[in-house]
């Protein structure tokens, strides 16, 4: 069946997207003027998906309330043009009564376009899909020297297309994003692998990354969970249009919870694309296991519309502004704990060394597994060639993206931060990266050779001249 001409695709209707888009961008503008010239330049933002602490500012924000919605989807050329703040349910929602979706959706409702772009982002199409900025097209940025520039691949402004993933926003925010969709049938049928041996888990993740196919079924979707070293599963998820029965873990029964089985044979689940999308985001992943939600006396009384990342991360916000858990901690004789919320990434062939370390070392269970390669490919003959400079992971190269939120007691004596300076420190020795949306303790000095060093530099000089964002030192570090 054909699904032109729903949604409101018509040339009115793209006519005024572009209008109100154009508006909010007016408006855009206007609150970047009136930002005084000696304060720094930020978003007026009330909520964010980043873990570690914001810088302080008392001058006016970048009105950003124009651009929060979906300009424009051309299903025939399977593209969407997308205001930066728009967020992935909202897009979601605009592409898939075409049945298109983003090449890569993060996993929670919340994460805005222009968020992953300039933060990263991954999700279980990484495989084959790379990461979400290697499916732009073009960009409009508002630089920090107050300009408004479209960057693409091979522009004028193919520096700042290419340096602008991993910048979070110190070289400049995404005001509009052109991206790439693709075809998606409405159901995902997944098999559940289960694994005994990190080292069999790792082997099975580098070969279905290769192959795309496991057992003679097709792997549209990868990701996996490591509850012990004895205890691992890989999710296996192929899209579909058969019909037939599906599940649902948005009500009393818990996804992650799913996975778990001791049979030698996978197990089968069906879940609707757009369940299977959003599947993490109901209970944040096992986040919401903290607040009592998986709790059944307590998950029945909780409404549905609270059942969301989005509302979690309201209760952690109040938590860290008061010092619920700490508090709570001394009550019981127990020291503070240390935050350790953190997304990083490692070759396939190290991930067994790191999770062996890692569970032996940090006291967090489960953790997610997202394999990716890098969608783009360097020039013939430059092999060693990093395409996204700012973080320069190699092309031609399996990655295992390790995911654990949680936090550790922390030791008398120990430094600031010693559980997250130890996970650095082997993701290092280990050839991997760390995405910088949480608590990072690099000095300046490493930190410039893993993240963009004089590459960032120069961008920096050609787009924030006058230095009115915060550079990306002080920004994933001192956080001043």
């Amino acid at each position: 069946m054909s699904l032109l001409g729903k949604a409101g695709h018509t040339p009115a209707a793209h006519e005024s997207g572009f209008a109100a888009h154009r508006a909010g961008v007016d408006r855009l503008l206007a609150s970047y003027r009136a930002i005084p010239e000696h304060a720094n330049v930020r978003l007026a933002k009330k909520t964010s998906n980043l873990f570690r602490a914001r810088a302080k500012n008392t001058a006016p924000g970048l009105d950003v309330s124009g651009l929060t919605k979906v300009i424009a989807v051309d299903p025939e050329a399977g593209t969407a043009e997308v205001a930066g703040m728009t967020t992935y349910e909202d897009l979601v929602a605009a592409t898939l009564p075409y049945g298109l979706a983003p090449l890569v959706v993060p996993q929670l409702k919340t994460i805005t376009l222009g968020g992953a772009v300039t933060g990263l982002g991954i999700e279980s199409t990484s495989f084959r899909n790379g990461l979400p900025h290697e499916s732009v097209l073009e960009m409009d940025v508002l630089t920090g020297a107050g300009e408004i520039v479209t960057a693409t691949p091979d522009g004028e402004h193919a520096d700042l297309f290419h340096g602008f993933p991993n910048s979070y926003g110190t070289l400049g925010y995404a005001v509009r994003l052109k991206i790439e969709l693709e075809p998606v049938p409405p159901y995902v049928a997944l098999r559940h692998l289960r694994f005994h041996d990190l080292r069999e888990l790792e082997a099975a993740i580098a070969r279905i990354v290769d192959e795309k196919s496991h057992g003679g079924e097709r792997v549209d979707y990868l990701d996996g969970v490591v509850f012990s070293a004895g205890e691992s599963y890989l999710t296996l998820g192929r899209q579909t249009d058969e019909p037939g029965p599906v599940s649902d873990y948005t009500g009393m029964d818990i996804y992650y919870r799913s996975l778990q089985h001791d049979s030698a044979q996978p197990k089968r689940d069906r879940l609707t694309i757009h369940d299977y999308l959003w599947r993490w985001d109901t209970d944040w992943f096992w986040c919401s296991r903290a607040f009592g939600t998986q709790n059944p006396k307590i998950r029945r009384f909780w409404p549905k519309r609270y059942r969301r990342s989005s509302f979690y991360w309201k209760l952690v916000a109040l938590d860290h502004k008061y010092n619920i858990g700490d508090k709570l901690e001394a009550r019981k004789g127990n020291p503070p704990r240390e935050r350790v919320v953190q997304d990083i990434e490692v070759p396939v062939e190290r991930t067994a060394d790191f999770m062996e370390w890692f569970l032996r070392e940090i006291p967090i269970e489960p953790v997610w597994l997202c394999p990716l390669r890098l969608r783009d490919t360097a020039a013939p003959g430059a092999a060693d060639e990093r395409p996204w400079p700012l973080y320069p992971i190699q092309p031609d190269r399996t990655y295992v993206n390790v995911g654990f939120w949680s936090a550790v007691p922390t030791v008398p004596g120990q430094p600031e931060g010693a559980a997250n300076r130890a996970i650095e420190s082997t993701v290092t020795e280990f050839d991997g990266h760390k995405s910088l949306y949480s608590d990072a303790y690099y000095d300046e000095a490493e930190f410039a050779e893993l993240y963009g060093g004089s590459v960032y530099t120069d961008l920096k000089k050609r787009y924030d001249p006058n230095q009115r964002l915060l550079d990306l030192y002080s920004k994933a570090v001192q956080r001043k």
